[in-house]
């Protein structure tokens, strides 16, 4: 049974990551999900993530689907199938302090790599490899971070073409999450509560129908300065936090 107080610091949370993912379509999944795992066991979280991030990421789809390019969804599907059979058949055991530091890095060289070089989600090679390298980074890590925005961030697409592109890759991905996440949750003592599940939904759409008003409002030119901020503090964060782990586990490597 969820109590009040939990029930409203979880709509809060919603509420504000689904509006900051609704502009910008990155950083309030990452930012949800160590909240959730704050409160709750960790196949709980990541179903009840995954389903608040389907109905915002659906939604935004929705909202936007004139804007979706559609070949570039099939072409990250691709390499996000091919990563998923190798994870599969390997059977790697990550290393969460190498992983994190990666992240960061990363996504630091996909910033200030020179544009001829720098990872572009329109050119088809490119989006085969996003699909297959943040795939494998979700069955290690977890998390995609920012190297997925790396990729957009760099195409020059305007602000709608690259919220609802990176809405439909992730409505999917999640998809996939709940699935998997769903058998060890049926599977342990744990649960999800149908009421939290409900408000979760709802939170998430409202969120992303608040933040459409934003989106239209600001500029291309913001809305690629903005991300730039927002990927170069996120991958900051993972670079620290993977050294710190390093240094306080050096046996986790």
């Amino acid at each position: 049974m969820i109590t009040l107080p939990t029930a409203a610091a979880l709509a809060a949370s919603i509420l504000g990551t689904s509006f900051l993912s609704g502009i910008f379509g990155m950083a309030g999944g990452m930012i949800l999900v160590g909240i959730l795992l704050a409160i709750m066991p960790l196949a709980a979280a990541m179903v009840l993530h995954g389903v608040t991030q389907m109905a915002s990421n659906g939604w935004r789809a929705w909202l936007w689907r004139k804007h979706i390019l559609w070949p570039v969804v099939a072409r990250y599907a691709a390499g996000a199938f091919i990563a998923a059979l190798a994870f599969l058949a390997a059977r790697v055991v990550p290393s969460k302090p190498v992983t994190f530091i990666v992240l960061g890095v990363l996504s630091f060289a996909g910033l200030l790599l020179p544009k001829r070089w720098a990872p572009n989600i329109m050119r088809g090679p490119d989006a085969v490899a996003c699909g297959a390298l943040c795939t494998a980074l979700q069955f290690v890590a977890g998390v995609s971070g920012p190297i997925f925005d790396v990729f957009f961030v760099r195409s020059e697409l305007d602000r709608k073409d690259t919220v609802a592109t990176k809405a439909a890759i992730q409505t999917l991905g999640h998809f996939l999450k709940v699935a998997y996440f769903g058998q060890l949750l049926a599977a342990g003592t744990s649960e999800v509560a149908p009421m939290a599940v409900a408000l979760a939904v709802a939170v998430a759409v409202i969120g992303t129908q608040l933040s459409r008003s934003v989106l239209d409002a600001i500029s291309d030119a913001q809305f690629r300065i903005w991300s730039r901020g927002l990927i170069f503090t996120i991958a900051s964060i993972y670079l620290v936090h993977g050294i710190v782990l390093l240094m306080s586990a050096p046996d986790l490597v």
